[in-house]
């Protein structure tokens, strides 16, 4: 095999999309990695490293190959008795076979000598002799594999929207994120002889386009890339090094004011895809800004100025931010004092529409949501809102019992917050940063005097935001967040907007994971319940989709378990039994995780799994298992010992279960293990006298029924 050298490959690119860089540069390392690797052209122990800025996408890939080593390949033809006739000589099947790959001469060579490496041969398969193609594919020099690669590399890019573009001729145009200026291709310091985007490749790249030594850098090799750059270019190549360097200098700026930069992954990703050297400057803002909602102000700066804003010690927000220049001024203070007339108008803006927002009660905007329709086989906000309502009101009547003489006002002030929800949709704040809605609902219904309940409500009601997220902090959010979440489920199933593959425009499976999770946080509400309040809110037109509604959140409730660490086993074990109390399902995983340590558990599961099949085989016969055990027809001393067992195991597992200690109750269940071993060495269940047959399988009933109360154990066999 001949030596390895590193490998680089660098596309220099106008300003690419900052939002997409990160997945833009990984994808580009990995594919071309992978196109490489399955040419056979990386040796052992490989490595590929990214590099991505905002005018490049370059990978560096170490041991690779010139040229690949030969590959030797057999393929089975065709029987021996097929290929060759009585006179041993090819017959026109072989001969044909042969042709269509591309060996044919190999037929006028048998039996040999053989001209080159590809041969024929006769060989036993096991079951009969065989014709063998014996062919050895040559290497593949690195131009034509990389050429290969990189084609493909670049068309399976995740390009969020292509462009087109035309080349210097004039006439050829070009589909590709963004225009392509030069290629580079070097292995070590030779010029791999590839072409793509309608540039050859070479070893000049460009750096800064302000901070660079010189217009043009000539890379010297695959290995001086990244080092040129940054001293020659002014360039920190690599993404992840930038993105460091940018936390390294907000958090050495923000020491030194004594704050602390807002934490956000997505904006520190993106402001590391606008910079190609970043240097991080302080900036202020009047105080008087800070009398507007800091998540306003905070949204502002982050969204439309890539800004970071500063919190003190408390988390709140101060007059101070973070500015990621890609320049590193002599005077700072010109691109300080840039940056903060910049940012005045826009807080401005802010205040100007908290303070307009504030002349109009929420109570007041609700009839206008009936001119914004929501789908229009739904109706309107307004429509919509009224149907929220009538499932907060049903839901909140259901618990209101258990607040005592709390009741009236407690289900008062979910339909108070259920009907002022969506008002905040028709407020100039929400209508420039639809990311605040629920947010300002929250101040505006406070400034119109609104219970703080009400209030609460009216934010977190859109809670969990999305995966993981923070649950509404109250009993009044938690009803009208699940009224909200399941109107849009039933409505949207009702008429047949339910998520296929990955395709899920109304975020319905994060709607169905909030239900959930919401629904395990409390205890006095359970699936069904939230699920009939969400038809009949529709007056059932929408009823033909309820089981299919409800599988479709098992499947949600199924996947959080299996995050949380659970097996497929255990989650189907507890799931199977559609519990309708969600709150249990966490307990009773717990539990059935706690009962697979016990010695006895396999054996219980597999006799449970052999009693669930007996019982399926008699209820499919038309026979139902009596609910009640003869004992004058318990004649074989193993089925006395097992119902024995059952009547004195069965109560402790039941006392247990409904006290909610459900490891307890399975627990308990280790003391059949021995009983059910004899019952099934010893008794024969289906016995020819009807009486005993009936007998035996209502015993195996009461014995189902005691072991499967927290969970089918039969779905724990193996």
């Amino acid at each position: 095999m001949s030596a390895t050298q590193s490998l680089l490959v660098e596309l220099q690119v106008e300003e690419l999309p900052p939002k997409a860089l990160k997945a833009l540069g990984e994808a580009f390392a990995t594919e071309l990695a992978r196109g490489l690797d399955e040419r056979r052209l990386l040796a052992a122990g490989w490595v590929a490293t990214p590099y991505a800025s905002p005018r490049r996408l370059a990978v560096h890939v170490t041991q690779v190959l010139a040229m690949s080593a030969p590959r030797d390949r057999v393929d089975k033809l065709m029987p021996a008795s097929v290929a060759f006739g009585a006179d041993g000589q090819p017959t026109p099947a072989l001969r044909k076979r042969l042709e269509k790959a591309g060996r044919a001469e190999l037929a006028d060579q048998w039996p040999g000598p053989w001209a080159g490496t590809d041969h024929l041969t006769v060989e036993s398969d096991g079951k009969t002799e065989v014709c063998f193609l014996h062919v050895t594919t040559p290497g593949e020099p690195l131009a034509d594999a990389l050429q290969a690669a990189l084609d493909a590399a670049i068309a399976r890019l995740p390009v969020p929207k292509q462009m087109r573009y035309q080349l210097a001729d004039g006439w050829t145009s070009i589909d590709f994120v963004r225009p392509v200026h030069g290629v580079i291709a070097l292995h070590d310091s030779v010029v791999v002889p590839v072409r793509a985007l309608g540039h050859e490749a070479g070893r000049t790249t460009r750096g800064h386009r302000f901070e660079a030594a010189r217009p043009t850098i000539e890379i010297r090799s695959a290995d001086s890339y990244a080092g040129q750059l940054r001293d020659e270019g002014a360039v920190i190549a690599s993404f992840a090094e930038r993105r460091a360097e940018i936390v390294r200098q907000l958090t050495a700026a923000a020491e030194v004011e004594g704050l602390a930069p807002v934490d956000d992954a997505a904006l520190l990703d993106e402001v590391t895809g606008l910079v190609e050297r970043p240097h991080v400057l302080v900036c202020r803002f009047e105080d008087d800004f800070l009398a507007v909602p800091p998540e306003c102000l905070v949204l502002t700066m982050k969204a439309n100025q890539k800004y970071f804003p500063l919190l003190d010690a408390d988390g709140r927000l101060t007059n101070r931010f973070l500015v990621v220049s890609n320049i590193d001024p002599a005077d700072p203070s010109r691109v300080i004092e840039g940056n903060e007339r910049v940012v005045r108008p826009r807080l401005a803006d802010a205040k100007f529409f908290f303070d307009t927002d504030r002349k109009k009660t929420l109570a007041s905007r609700v009839e206008g949501l009936g001119r914004i329709v929501y789908h229009n086989k739904l109706g309107t906000q307004l429509e919509r809102t009224e149907r929220v309502r009538a499932i907060a009101r049903r839901l909140a009547g259901q618990v209101a019992d258990a607040r005592a003489a709390d009741g009236a006002s407690f289900v008062g002030r979910v339909d108070r917050a259920a009907q002022l929800a969506k008002a905040d949709l028709l407020s100039d704040m929400v209508g420039e940063f639809p990311e605040l809605q629920g947010i300002m609902g929250r101040y505006y219904a406070l400034h119109d005097g609104e219970h703080p309940d009400v209030a609460q409500a009216i934010e977190d009601h859109y809670k969990p935001r999305q995966a993981g997220g923070e649950l509404p902090a109250s009993g009044v959010a938690e009803i009208v967040a699940l009224a909200d979440k399941v109107e849009t489920l039933t409505g949207l199933f009702g008429i047949g907007q339910i998520p296929t593959g990955d395709k899920d425009p109304f975020a319905l499976r994060r709607q169905a994971i909030g239900v959930i999770r919401i629904l395990i946080a409390r205890a006095d509400l359970g699936l069904d319940a939230v699920l009939e309040a969400g038809l009949s809110a529709f007056g059932g037109s929408v009823a033909g989709r309820a089981a299919e509604l409800r599988a479709f959140i098992g499947e949600r409730l199924a996947g959080l378990m299996a995050d949380a660490g659970y097996s497929r086993a255990e989650c189907d074990a507890v799931l199977s039994a559609a519990p309708d109390q969600l709150a249990e399902v966490p307990r009773r995983l717990a539990a059935v995780q706690a009962f697979q340590k016990l010695l006895e558990a396999p054996a219980l599961a597999a006799a449970n799994k052999r009693v669930t099949n007996i019982l399926r085989q008699s209820r499919a016969a038309g026979s139902e298992p009596a609910a009640e055990v003869d004992a004058s027809l318990l004649v074989e001393p193993a089925e006395r010992a097992l119902a024995d067992a059952v009547a004195e195991v069965g109560p402790v597992a039941e006392r247990l279960f409904a006290s909610g200690d459900y490891t307890g109750s399975l627990s308990a269940l280790a003391a059949l293990k021995v009983p059910v071993d004899a019952f099934f060495d010893a008794v024969m269940v289906n016995a020819d006298d009807a009486r005993l047959r009936a007998n035996r399988i209502a015993l195996l009933g009461r014995l189902a029924a005691a072991m499967n109360r927290v969970a089918d154990l039969s779905k724990l066999a193996g």
